[in-house]
C-alpha cells in the first residue's frame, strides 16, 4: 500500500506558481489579502482578479476571511492551476499552542476542499516554515504524514506535490518521506 502511496506523492524543487495543475496552495494570511513569500508570488502571478476573489470571500470573523488551520479556494485566474487553495499556518509559539495540530489541519482541509470538488492533482508549499517561523523538520514530518494519511483514504488524488525551494526544506522533506518509507507508513 505504501508503495501506491509514494507513486502519487513527489517531493519538487521549483516554482509552485509555474505548475499545470489542478490546484496549488497558498500559505496565506487569515485576511487572504496577499503578502510576502509564496502568498505575495501567488498574487502577482495570478493577477489582480485574485485579490478581487479573496475580498469577495465571507468574513468568518471580523477581519478573518480564513481562521488558522482553515482553508478557502478561488479560481487560479492568471496561473495555470486552475484553482488557489488558500490556508493559514499557524505562527510558531513555542509549540505548547496547538501549533502541530494547526499546522496538520492546514494540509488536511486543503486536501478535503481539492478531493470534494473533484481534484486530481494539488501543490503544497511548506506552509509555515518561512515567516511563521515553524521549526522546519518537525513542519516537513506534519506535512508529508498528513498528505500520507490523506491518500492512504482516498485515491482520488492522482498527484500531490511537496514543493520545497530551499535546500533545508527539501532535505527535510525527503528525509521525513524516507523515514515514513522505512517504517512501512506506520507512524
Amino acid at each position: 500500500m505504501i508503495e501506491l502511496i509514494e507513486s502519487r506523492l513527489t517531493i519538487w524543487g521549483g516554482d509552485l506558481t509555474a505548475l499545470p495543475v489542478d490546484a496549488i496552495v497558498n500559505a496565506a494570511n487569515e485576511q487572504l489579502k496577499g503578502g510576502g513569500g509564496v502568498d505575495g508570488a501567488i498574487h502577482d502571478a495570478a493577477g489582480p482578479e485574485l485579490v478581487q476573489a479573496c475580498r469577495a470571500l465571507p468574513e468568518a470573523h471580523p477581519g478573518v476571511r480564513c481562521p488558522t488551520g482553515e482553508a478557502r479556494i478561488t479560481p487560479g485566474f492568471r496561473l495555470p492551476a486552475r484553482y488557489v487553495i488558500h490556508t493559514v499556518g499557524p505562527v510558531w509559539q513555542g509549540g505548547g499552542r496547538g501549533e502541530r495540530g494547526l499546522l496538520a489541519s492546514c494540509y488536511r482541509e486543503s486536501l478535503r476542499l481539492a478531493i470534494g470538488l473533484g481534484l486530481r492533482t494539488v501543490a503544497f508549499p511548506a506552509i509555515s516554515c518561512g515567516a511563521f517561523g515553524f521549526p522546519v523538520r518537525p513542519a516537513c514530518r506534519i506535512a508529508v504524514e498528513t498528505v500520507v494519511e490523506a491518500l492512504a483514504r482516498d485515491d482520488a488524488l492522482e498527484t500531490v506535490l511537496l514543493t520545497a525551494w530551499a535546500g533545508e526544506v527539501r532535505s527535510a522533506m525527503e528525509a521525513a518521506l524516507a523515514r515514513l518509507l522505512k517504517a512501512g507508513g506506520s507512524q
